[in-house]
């Protein structure tokens, strides 16, 4: 299980904060009647791929290659009471992502959304080159997108940093405070950082009181962060290659102090003397099927996974610490039988998650604060 969620650990203590720290400040007086979001969404016709992906502000509607994207009309389910400019059932053009305005029953909040219709197109290189500022709770943190030759966004990776800006702990820079974030002296330009952080009182109150920095390819699902917290963590994103190997440098510094999670103490952490923490770096390429158009930490590379397709990862020996930038090349390792089905492949029937974790016992909410890992030039080589 080490190996398997050790990416999720930062995010499901992130959507845990969320969540708590939402409902506390509703209870503490939010305005009846004032959510303004849209709760699900729909194309009619057969020309979806998957469930469309609803994120605070943006709806992604995944099509069949040659689906016509200039006259969709695309239908919401909204927050009760609440109005959407223009109606559900507009007929746009999807050629370009469009513009939606959700206003709340008392008419004192609305919230603007980017609703696009995208083929399966996505960078095969990741420079970690471009972020965008975002803010939840007055704390400013960074984004990661990545953009194609022709400038436009092709994918957004995802972090838990919206919902550590909710445990208290993010006060300052983006660079000092959050535990994903941009640097400037990358192996060529900028690069993604990752660190492990202590999430203060708030976390050591619920159990959770350190964070592993990651960043990865999928979305939370806030809705089942309380009721199923390893289901919250939707890991993948539609892919129509076949995957051979996936390439790129890293540097890591382990932090000073392995600390494990103990209930028993006032911080709810306790050394470990002479472990040293590991980060982790792998990607898995699986099959969707009904009922399982993600992943999750509950199953991210289970043996017992029958959708999975192939996994590259870090080796034990190559999860140490390195000061330099250190190469990997990791192959794709396939399963035991398993094959790729070309029609399924062109039909938009597998997705891919590359994972970088800064603690590969995050899940256990065990680490060393401290613990940095940084990587650039990522690269994914696919069969032609």
């Amino acid at each position: 299980m080490k190996l398997l969620l050790a990416n999720s650990s930062a995010v499901l203590l992130y959507v845990f904060s969320a969540v708590s720290a939402l409902f506390m400040s509703s209870c503490e007086g939010e305005p009846l009647n004032a959510e303004c979001d849209i709760v699900t969404a729909s194309l009619s016709g057969n020309v979806l791929i998957r469930e469309p992906i609803i994120e605070n502000d943006k709806v992604t509607f995944i099509v069949k290659n040659g689906t016509d994207r200039s006259a969709l009309a695309p239908e919401f389910t909204i927050t009760p009471g609440a109005t959407i400019e223009p109606p559900s059932g507009t007929v746009r053009d999807f050629t370009m992502p469009q513009t939606y305005i959700v206003t709340s029953e008392d008419r004192k909040w609305h919230k603007e959304y980017t609703v696009s219709a995208s083929y399966i197109t996505i960078s095969l290189q990741y420079d970690f080159e471009h972020v965008r500022l975002e803010e939840t709770n007055n704390s400013k943190f960074e984004v990661f997108y990545e953009v194609g030759i022709d400038g436009k966004e092709t994918l957004t990776w995802a972090s838990g940093n919206a919902g550590f800006a909710l445990t208290g702990m993010a006060i300052g820079k983006p660079t000092d405070v959050f535990p994903t974030y941009q640097i400037s002296d990358g192996k060529s330009g900028r690069a993604v950082a990752m660190t492990t952080r202590l999430t203060g009182p708030f976390g050591a109150m619920v159990n959770k009181p350190i964070a592993s920095g990651s960043l990865f390819l999928g979305q939370f699902d806030l809705a089942t962060a309380l009721s199923k917290p390893l289901e919250a963590t939707r890991f993948g994103i539609p892919f129509s290659r076949v995957p051979l190997y996936i390439k790129g440098q890293f540097k890591y510094i382990p932090g000073e102090t392995y600390m494990e999670l103990d209930k028993s103490e006032a911080t709810k952490l306790r050394p470990v003397e002479g472990k040293t923490d590991e980060c982790n770096i792998y990607a898995v390429f699986f099959e969707t099927t009904p009922g399982m158009e993600y992943l999750d930490g509950t199953n991210v590379m289970a043996e017992y996974n029958q959708n999975i397709v192939a996994i590259a990862a870090l080796t034990p020996e190559e999860r140490t610490a390195t000061s330099d930038w250190r190469a990997f090349d990791l192959p794709f390792k396939y399963r035991p039988g398993k094959t790729v089905d070309m029609e399924k492949l062109a039909n938009g029937d597998y997705s891919i998650t590359i994972c970088f974790a800064s603690s590969i016992d995050g899940d256990f909410f065990c680490g060393a604060p401290g613990s940095t890992l940084i990587v650039d030039e990522v690269e994914l080589i696919c069969y032609e």
